[in-house]
């Protein structure tokens, strides 16, 4: 059977960026060993050890392994290309030390994208133009093989709802403009059915170039109110739109099935993205969501 990795991630506590209140990072690993999980992602640089000794260390106390980190880059600015090349090669140097393979890029979040999130094909607002596109394919390419060439490691791009990638389309578009030998895709099961998608479908269409796995699972209720109504991303996010996998709309037994028929042997990194409240507090508590999911796919999904 093929061998599937579970783990668990910081933006499942509300850890977003590194340079605002957080909880300790050793509480959060913790939490992810204890709920039954092999591994965790960095998280926002600088949230983790940074210096690659006290991270192994980190890591070991809790018999964790790395799975990878989320790197949001302005893609379509050329501008501010060899920004982005070295600010991800600085991340990625650090994961090299752990044995990781693959470093995750992310266009950034775009205000406007961010407030029609889930519902960008109904809005009518055009994407990137073909410029634009011409340019973020050249910085995801630009990375890619800067990463290949320093530290033999590859990208995986996460499409991501109130980014420019976010929509099948965008996806496909995504896919079909870059190598397969340097880019990879991220499957993130939740952005995917808020952006409009089926998981399912992109496992079936682009499975061999699918590498790494974030799964996220959708209330049907709050994907509903994110079709109908104006709510934004951030409200969508508040309000709970994502939760404990196996109590939304994705199917995660047969998403794991299509992967071991694949041959997919890789990272599946369990995501509930939360927002915590004008007092701090999280609700649900996540440390009990993380425990639920891993239950969950142990008991119907058989990993």
């Amino acid at each position: 059977m093929t061998a599937l990795r579970v783990g668990n991630a910081p933006v499942s506590w509300g850890v977003y960026e590194a340079d605002r209140p957080n909880p300790p990072f050793g509480r959060i690993l913790d939490e992810i060993a204890r709920a039954g999980y092999e591994g965790t992602e960095l998280g926002p640089y600088g949230y983790l050890p940074n210096e690659a000794g006290a991270l192994a260390r980190e890591l070991k106390a809790r018999h964790l392994s790395l799975g990878s980190s989320f790197v949001a880059l302005p893609l379509e600015d050329a501008s501010r290309r060899a920004a982005s090349v070295e600010h991800a090669l600085r991340v990625a140097r650090l994961l090299a030390t752990q044995d990781v393979a693959e470093v995750i890029l992310a266009d950034d979040e775009d205000p406007e994208r961010a407030r029609i999130a889930g519902r960008v094909d109904a809005s009518g607002r055009a994407g990137w133009s073909v410029v634009q596109w011409r340019e973020a394919v050249a910085t995801i390419q630009a990375v890619a093989k800067a990463l290949r060439d320093e530290l033999r490691m590859r990208v995986v791009v996460h499409h991501h709802a109130g980014t420019f990638v976010e929509t099948p389309a965008e996806i496909d578009q995504l896919l079909s403009a870059t190598d397969p030998d340097l880019v990879g895709l991220l499957l993130d099961t939740g952005h995917c059915v808020y952006g409009g998608g089926e998981p399912l479908d992109v496992l079936k269409r682009h499975g061999g170039r699918v590498r790494y796995l974030h799964l996220k699972d959708a209330r049907e209720s709050e994907l509903r109110r994110v079709r109908t109504t104006d709510v934004s991303m951030a409200e969508a996010w508040k309000r709970g739109v994502f939760c404990p996998l196996g109590e939304g709309v994705v199917d995660f037994p047969r998403i794991t099935e299509t992967l071991r028929g694949n041959g997919y042997a890789g990272w599946l990194i369990v995501e509930q993205d939360v927002v915590p409240d004008a007092q701090g507090r999280l609700e649900p508590d996540p440390s009990d969501s993380a425990r639920k999911s891993r239950a969950y796919l142990r008991d119907q999904a058989g990993v």
